[in-house]
Formats: structure tokens, sequence, C-alpha cells
């Protein structure tokens, strides 16, 4: 299990360039499936999640040419259909959730899909009803052995029809368009996820030969192709990094740009730091943070009453910022609520705040007021793990920003959605290493 060692307290100063945007990226590169002709996706990152799912297709027997960092070919002309069986497949779809957008595609391509189930961060429950339900009105059948854990669905042809979904579900959304762009018909999906990562899919498969209209809202039309072309793609920066650098440059009062962040695709998240008091300045396509050597003020709403940063499906505020936006209200000056509402367990990592100093009273597992210190009182290193992707970038920018030392193991979760996260930090000043 790999650890940060972090000596905090420092000012940080530089340019950073977001990555590609993970949740994207699993989407996009699942959707490779659809058609036999190469596919070349740029800005692709290199994380531990996106590995693991090309380790997963170039088993299934896609053909990945790596022109250069970030940038791949893919072409799935030779599909080994058996692996899906297989005990490797069994061992290796279950550690990444974004493995489960492998079955759309698969289904409505070759007439058969499986998954085990799939693993991911332990945030609370992430149901796959969403993903089946859906599946199964468009003609599939549907099976689950229960002993194993593993989904499958198998069918000649999928057929077009009505889908109202249950959920908001990004990747429910997304693995139900890929298997509707093939299927015989007209599919509408309501109540679809309407994210800048499921338009950039949306967007690609149009290039590759599909028919998806109303992309960008929550109800799609997808008349359904016999085939689909090759196409190029780049995917989106991400935005949830994009956030986290901003609430690091906040919370350690350092001066930071931030490069190409595709402002068009923020949505709320530069409003929402603004309301603890974030300065924050639009640049061409960068952002500049200046230091807040005077600290931040959290605002109130007009009748005066406590702010509230809750979460919700997009246009709403991404939940994945939600622990670095506590974390940065630790130092604010006033006092906020934080409200997560889609998973009932993002917020368990606040005892180790705690610990470093911060005052949060954890009201319940989906709401914590967090009283800010004004930078009267520094937080203090201290030794901690890190318990999922978010949580643990968010414990390491407290790290950044605390009085003396701090250790974080488990580190590995990081990985999982940063690239070279390492580096790219000591190149800003931050003193940081890997053990």
């Amino acid at each position: 299990m790999g650890t940060f060692v972090v000596e905090g307290g420092k000012s940080l100063s530089g340019t950073i360039e977001p990555q590609g945007a993970k949740n994207e990226a699993l989407q996009i590169l699942c959707a490779v499936l659809l058609t036999a002709e190469p596919v070349e996706i740029t800005n692709v990152p290199d994380i531990v999640d996106i590995n693991k799912l090309l380790q997963i297709l170039e088993a299934l027997g896609v053909r990945i040419q790596k022109k250069s960092d970030n940038h791949y070919v893919f072409q799935a002309d030779q599909i080994n259909l058996d692996y899906l069986k297989s005990d490797d497949f069994k061992s290796d779809g279950r550690k990444i959730r974004g493995s489960i957008m492998l079955v759309g595609p698969l289904l409505t391509r070759f007439g058969k899909g499986y998954i085990p189930r799939p693993g991911g961060d332990k945030i609370g429950r992430r149901r796959v009803d969403t993903h089946f339900d859906g599946l199964i009105k468009l003609g599939a059948d549907f099976n689950y052995d229960r002993e194993n854990h593993f989904y499958s669905v198998e069918t000649d042809r999928l057929k077009g029809a009505y889908l109202l979904l249950d959920e908001a579900s990004v990747t429910g959304t997304a693995n139900l368009v890929m298997a509707a762009v093939l299927a015989e018909g007209i599919t509408t999906i309501y109540n679809a996820a309407c994210e800048p990562y499921l338009q950039q899919l949306c967007g690609m498969l149009n290039r590759m030969g599909a028919k998806i209209s109303g992309v960008g809202s929550n109800r799609l039309t997808i008349e359904g192709v016999d085939s689909l072309s090759g196409t190029t793609h780049r995917v989106l920066p991400d935005m949830v990094e994009i956030g986290s650098w901003i609430g690091l440059a906040a919370l350690t009062r350092s001066e930071l740009t931030i490069k190409n962040v595709s402002w068009a695709n923020l949505g709320q998240i530069p409003s929402v730091f603004q309301k603890l008091g974030i300065r924050i300045e639009k640049r061409e396509d960068d952002i500049y943070i200046p230091a807040h050597t005077d600290g931040y003020e959290v605002q109130s709403f007009i009748d005066g009453s406590i702010m509230t940063i809750s979460d919700a499906p997009w246009p709403g505020f991404t939940p994945d910022l939600l622990s670095i936006m506590l974390v940065v209200a630790t130092q604010a000056r006033g006092s906020v609520l934080i409200h997560q509402k889609m998973f009932e367990s993002r917020l368990f990592f606040v005892d180790k705040l705690i610990d470093m100093g911060a005052k949060i009273i954890l009201c319940d597992p989906h709401r914590a007021t967090v009283i800010g210190h004004d930078f009267s009182s520094s937080l203090k290193g201290t030794t901690m793990t890190s318990p999922d992707i978010r949580a643990g970038i968010s414990l390491l920018i407290a790290a950044l920003s605390a009085k003396g030392k701090s250790t974080i193991h488990n580190i590995e979760q990081i990985d999982r959605g940063y690239e070279r996260i390492v580096e790219r930090l000591q190149s800003i000043g931050a003193e940081i290493k890997r053990v």
C-alpha cells in the first residue's frame, strides 16, 4: 500500500493543466466496441481506472495503438467473446465501476453482454438497476447469478423503446445510449443524464453515424442505425480536477493559474466556489486564482440564512466536488452546511479533518456543518488513510495546507483518478513525496 508524505503550510504558485476527464474517458473507451473501424482518441488520462479498462479492452481483442502520451487508436474488429465468461474477466471487471458500460456496446453489436458486479468507491449504495431495466425494455433477456454476482444479457437484436429512467444515472444513460444506437427503431430516453461528458459521448456517436437528438437535455431520441464508422475524439479537461485545484489554491492561499479548462463545460463550479468567497478570474480559457492572503468569507442567502451547498444531477453541482468544498470551508470566514444528497457514505472522512483541528459537526450521513477557522488556527499534520478518490484528494489538499508533516496511506485510491499527481504538485512548489 503506497503512502504520501507531505510537508504542509507552504504557499504554492505557478501553472497547472488539468488532465483528461476520467468519467468521460470511461464512456468513450467503451464506445469503441460499437464499430470495427479505427477510433482515435486524444487527452486520455493516464490513471489507474483508465489503465484497468484499457487492459480489459485489450483482453477482449481490441487492438490498441499508443501513438503518444494520452493518445490512442482503437480497433475492435477481432473481439474475443469467450473472454467475457473467463475467470480473468470476472476478476478484471469488478475492479472498476466503469466496466458496467461495456455491457451496452457488447449487447447491441454482438448480442451478448456480461459483467461481474462492478467495484469502485465505497461511498454508499450504487445500484445498477437503471442499466438493466433499460436493457430489458430494449429486448434483452436478463440473468443474474447471485452466487457469483455475475450479470448477463443476451438478444438477437435490440428494439427501440420508450425508457423513463428511475434516476438520472450518468453511466446508466451512457450504457443505454450506446445500446440504442444500433437497435432497430426509435428509442426515447427520458430523465436522461445530461452532463458534458454524456454530451461528448453523444457527439462522438453522431460523428460515427448515429442519429441522436436532444443532446444536452434530459430527453434523448435515438434512431437506430445498422452500423457505425470510425472517428476521432478529444476528451474534455476533467472538471473535478479543475475544482480540486481551485480548492487547493484557496486553502493554501496560493496564486495559481489553471490552463485550458473549457469554461463552457464547467457549469456551476466557479459560482459555487464564489459562494465561499473565493475569487476566480476568467482569463480566456484559463482560471486565475489570486493568493487569498486576507482569507475568504462565506456568503449568505438573500434572507440571511446560513449558506447550504448541496449536490444534484447536472446541471446541479457535481457530488464529486462536495468533499473539496467541505475541506475549503474549514478555513473560511463563517459557517456553511454541506449536504451530500446522492451518496450516504461520502462524508465519513470528516473524522480525519476533525483530528487535524477542523470544526465540523457531522449531523447525519448526508449533512455536515463546517465552522471556518478564518486561518486564525491552522490545521495540524497527522496520519490518515484515503477511503476513496474524492475524499483522498480532499485529505491531500488539507495536508498541503496543514502545519507540519502528514502521512496519507492507501494512495492508490488517489491514483485511480489523478494523473502523475506528485510530479504536478511538485511543479507548483508542493513538498510531497511518494514512499
